[in-house]
């Protein structure tokens, strides 16, 4: 008798037990979910370096989320109360991260990277040293494809308010259509922190599949001849005009819009580290050290707001669609004005690096390369086309950096 109270004892500590009581079943169906992303990040190579943390944050936190009389365990890796209590306006613990740390498990306190806007930050730091935008310099013109491929994100946001969000859901939903996993994550956190997870997934999953979705759009809407067109190549960008740029643009859009400070900043200060020519060691911990740490608390941070109570609903299947339309709708919308701009330049502009304006740095580019090869061996778009990928990044930033100032409060 002794042996089976010891026995049931040791079943009721575990968190095997969590998943007999109710909703319980939601946990299991999550740690399948989990075991598809990892396969899709480690055998596909989706977005391998983000989505297998994401995907282990996600089994982590469904694995380890044990109840108790309504609680969680001094056990749980993550306590969906503290947050709870984080997000109660007027609470006592409201905004309190002190509370968070003193009493959290090691993904509440990863997350509060998350929350916060720690990690994109940081990313976003990583990203603007291993960014050139001296084509964008050498050719301002395209900056107006990688703004009008941002039409997917407000073709994202009104479908998203047609189908019942809220216009601060809508705005984190909306910005996948940017292509952009770090300003949809960071505006996600700030907008709609409970569908953080299924809108870091969409991102991540189309900015992957960029060689699959945005071809078959491009050549609908372009003409074989159309393809073929042979670009000039870009005049040389000086030096001074490399080291001005990120101190403008941070300039600029930190006073025009405060919200996104935290991102161009970062994004502009680790520009100006790569094409200073004095801070080479910076840069290349930005580019290299950094952004790898900061990738894996991140990614397994965003993979906590994963739970099976919060993932599996309806929200999430609508979600990864309005993403799709999102994304499709910015590759359109680049390519269509890439259309204007050839027409008005006389056929000097290929419409192909259009579809480049969306922020998915530097794989769209090259998918722009790769379509205009086919029907033209030798016509190399790569660097035309980096322009308004640069610029969508920008882009993205500032249409994330609007919805937080119109609707943040």
């Amino acid at each position: 008798m002794n042996m089976l109270e010891t026995l049931q004892n040791l079943l009721n500590d575990s968190g095997f037990v969590s998943f007999f009581a109710d909703g319980g079943w939601k946990n299991l169906v999550m740690i399948a979910v989990s075991c598809l992303l990892l396969y899709l990040g480690i055998k596909k190579q989706f977005e391998p370096l983000l989505l297998v943390g994401i995907a282990f944050g996600c089994l982590l936190v469904n694995v380890s989320n044990f109840f108790v009389d309504g609680a969680s365990s001094a056990n749980a890796l993550y306590h969906p109360e503290l947050w709870n209590a984080f997000l109660e306006e007027g609470g006592e613990y409201y905004h309190s991260y002190g509370h968070i740390m003193a009493n959290g498990g090691l993904l509440d306190i990863l997350y509060i990277g998350v929350k916060s806007g720690l990690y994109p930050s940081l990313i976003f730091l990583g990203i603007g040293a291993m960014t050139d935008f001296g084509p964008l310099l050498a050719n301002p013109k395209t900056m107006l494809l990688g703004a009008a491929a941002q039409i997917g994100v407000f073709v994202a946001l009104a479908g998203a308010m047609m189908l019942g969000f809220n216009v601060q859901q809508a705005s984190a939903i909306g910005i996948i259509g940017g292509a952009d996993g770090p300003t949809a994550i960071y505006l996600a956190s700030k907008l709609a922190p409970d569908l953080l997870g299924a809108i870091a997934v969409a991102a991540y999953s189309y900015m992957s599949l960029v060689p699959l979705i945005q071809p078959p759009i491009m050549k609908l809407m372009t003409t074989k001849e159309q393809r073929k067109i042979k670009m000039v190549n870009l005049r040389p960008v000086s030096h001074f005009e490399k080291v001005l740029f990120p101190i403008v643009v941070a300039i600029v859009v930190s006073l025009l819009l405060p919200p996104v400070a935290a991102l161009m900043g970062c994004l502009c200060m680790g520009n100006l580290f790569e094409v200073s020519g004095v801070t080479a060691r910076l840069s290349d911990t930005a580019q290299n050290a950094l952004i790898n740490i900061v990738t894996i608390f991140l990614a397994t941070g965003t993979g906590l707001t994963m739970s099976g109570d919060k993932f599996l609903r309806l929200e999430t299947i609508e979600i990864i669609v309005l993403g799709l339309i999102a994304f499709a709708a910015g590759t359109a919308g680049g390519v269509l004005f890439g259309q204007i701009m050839r027409i008005a330049s006389g056929n000097k502009i290929n419409p192909l690096i259009g579809s480049a304006g969306v922020s998915a740095v530097p794989m769209a580019a090259r998918v722009s390369q790769v379509v205009g090869l086919k029907d033209n061996p030798s016509n190399y778009l790569l660097m035309q086309a980096m322009g308004p990928n640069v610029a969508g990044v920008i882009g993205t930033a500032v249409a994330a950096g609007t919805m937080l100032a119109q609707f943040g409060g």
